[in-house]
Parts: C-alpha cells; sequence; structure tokens
C-alpha cells in the first residue's frame, strides 16, 4: 500500500518588504514528502532552504500557497494552534542549538514535555537522553557539554515528544567532521528505529546523499528533486 504525503507544499511564495523593494524569497515551491522518507534539502546560501523549512513548521507563513503538514492546513491555524500543532508533530533541530543555559541537559529535554502536560516528562526526557548516548550527562548545563554534546542534547529534546516529522537546519554547521558523522549516523539511526519523517537542510552533498531525496533548491525555486536508488541505501 503506498505510503500517504505528509508534507504538502503547493505554490509556495514567500515576499518580503524591503527598502529597496519587494524582495522574492520563495518562488513557487511544489513539494510532497511521504511518510518516514528522509529528504535532504540543498542549495546556495540565500536559496530558500531555511525559510521553507520554516514554513514547514508552521513558524512563517507564506504570501502564497497552500502548507499541508500531517493532516493540517497551516494557513488556517491562529499562533495557538499553531503551537499545538509544532507540539503534537514536529521535533526541530537548529544548528546552533539553541538549549537554555541555565537548565541542565535533563531540563532541556523535558521542556516539550512539560509543555504537552507530560507528567512523567522527566523519566521520558531521561530516557531520550539516554538513547542519544548521553544518560550520564544528564545533570550538566550547556557550557559544561562539548558541541557534539550539546546537539545531541538538542536532538533529544527534538524527539522528546516522539514527533512525526523532525526538521534539521545544518544539524552539522557548527561541528567539526568526525563530530558531524556522528551525530549524522545518530540521527539516521533514531529515524531507522523510529520512523520519523526527517527533513535536513544542509550544504552538505555528501550528508543528501544519505537520504531517499535530495531536492536542490535555488533562487527560491526547486530545480531538482532526485530519488536516491534503495538499494544505493542498502548498502549504506
Amino acid at each position: 500500500m503506498p505510503r500517504k504525503p505528509i508534507i504538502e507544499l503547493q505554490d509556495i511564495h514567500l515576499t518580503l518588504k524591503s527598502d529597496a523593494g519587494p524582495v522574492n524569497i520563495l518562488r513557487g515551491i511544489d513539494l510532497s514528502v511521504q511518510e518516514g522518507e528522509t529528504i535532504g534539502i540543498v542549495g546556495p546560501s540565500g536559496s530558500g532552504k531555511s525559510t521553507l523549512m520554516s514554513i514547514m513548521a508552521g513558524l512563517e507563513v507564506p504570501t502564497k500557497g497552500s502548507v499541508r503538514i500531517a493532516g493540517e492546513t497551516l494557513e488556517t491555524l491562529d499562533e495557538d494552534a499553531l503551537a499545538r500543532f509544532r507540539r503534537a508533530n514536529v521535533g526541530i533541530v537548529f544548528q546552533s542549538f539553541h538549549l537554555i543555559p541555565t537548565m541542565t541537559a535533563l531540563e532541556n529535554v523535558a521542556i516539550p514535555l512539560e509543555l504537552a502536560g507530560d507528567r512523567n516528562a522527566f523519566d521520558a526526557a531521561a530516557a531520550r537522553l539516554q538513547a542519544v548516548g548521553l544518560g550520564d550527562r544528564a545533570t550538566h548545563y550547556p557550557s559544561q557539554l562539548s558541541g557534539g554534546e550539546q546537539q545531541r542534547v538538542a536532538l533529544a529534546r527534538a524527539l522528546s515528544t516522539n514527533p512525526k516529522i523532525l526538521l534539521a537546519d545544518e544539524p552539522t554547521g557548527n561541528l567539526d567532521g568526525r563530530t558531524g558523522e556522528l551525530i549524522i549516523d545518530l540521527m539516521f539511526r533514531l529515524h531507522a528505529e523510529e520512523g520519523t519523517t526527517m527533513v535536513l537542510i544542509t550544504h552538505d552533498d555528501a550528508l543528501a546523499a544519505k537520504c531517499t531525496h535530495q531536492v536542490r533548491i535555488e533562487d527560491g525555486r526547486v530545480v531538482s528533486n532526485t530519488t536516491l536508488p534503495q538499494e544505493a541505501l542498502a548498502g549504506e
């Protein structure tokens, strides 16, 4: 049985005002992502990749077009409904980690669970830290963790509520090569175990090549959408 789309973008435009006139960030993006797929979105800086991810997360509203994510049509939702939508469906990993410095690793991971009203938030957060290999670092603050450890905490936090979709914006951008490889291996391992749909924004073609699909964006448009042969993935 064919899988159904979990991300459906139709004719997405985003135009911002500036003193010099309107700036066209996205120029008619069409994209469909099936449940359980891994998508690598690549392209030069300024091409609109991160903006597109923000639209998928309901953090940015397009000027024109339809955004349907996990069965919800986002342009029909108000801010409160969008927040509930994200809490229930989407985990986000940022390049700069975005951990709260005054909270321990455990407390950072527990935040989404507490917001969702989970009475076992700290037990669930501890399990997530264990899953990313940081069970022994739960009481450490971000300043006491390496860059790779902070990104693993951010990944644990993004996955804490068992989201249907994981969005990651340059997840290895602030890490050295070896640490970046470890983070990517971890992300794909967790994807394989849990079947989460994963969208990666990256400048790294080698990272995008690990995905089931590679989407290239240039000047706010999709210029290619390539399906990676499944036998190639099986040989990884």
